[in-house]
């Protein structure tokens, strides 16, 4: 069993903004290029689990027009993380002082004041993850970078981090797909 993972197409944003759970449009051209590169790529009969947001929703649908032999659901447990009031600010104006705090108590603090913990996030991210284990058949999620940092750490038998230190700081361009072999995997 595989399971890929492929981030939506870049937003219609201006470059440096925090949009984590806020739902904005991506890019058309650039969404229909990552489908093309997909429908290529992908075995036949492949589940496709989207989050719920409408970037993630477009790369699936528009794969899912190239592929009609690919099977299609969506899971608001793939969404991103939540950075509350932070979200559609320039990451450039929230203060340091409030991402120290942060990155002080990564596993608990919410981001934003009232944003989603990396607590809740590795569980909500880790469900999922335990169902796709549950039902073994090549799967691709397409989702987002935060999503898929918290699969690279349970591919490795990670539920939570102990600290910021430990998050996953690869880089993962937009439309990248990204490869995770699961036979060995086991549930935490």
């Amino acid at each position: 069993m595989t399971l890929w993972l492929v981030r939506h197409a870049p937003v219609l944003a201006d470059p440096g903004l925090c949009y984590g759970a806020t739902n904005l449009p991506a890019d058309a051209s650039a969404t229909r290029a990552a489908a093309e590169r997909l429908a290529r790529s992908l075995p036949e009969g492949t589940r496709v689990v989207s989050s719920t947001l409408q970037r993630c929703e477009l790369l699936a649908q528009t794969l899912l027009g190239l592929r009609p032999d690919l099977i299609y659901t969506v899971d608001d447990r793939l969404r991103e993380m939540d950075f509350g009031s932070w979200e559609l600010r320039p990451w450039d104006e929230v203060p340091r002082a409030d991402i120290d705090a942060w990155l002080a108590d990564f596993a608990d603090a919410r981001p934003g004041g009232d944003g989603e913990s990396v607590r809740a996030l590795m569980a909500r991210v880790g469900a999922a993850w335990d169902d796709t284990l549950a039902a073994p058949a090549p799967t691709l999620w397409v989702t987002h970078a935060g999503v898929m940092r918290a699969a690279l750490l349970l591919s490795k038998g990670v539920r939570l981090p102990a600290q910021a230190a430990d998050w996953p700081d690869a880089a993962l361009a937009f439309g990248e797909l990204v490869q995770l072999p699961m036979l060995s995997f086991q549930k935490a």
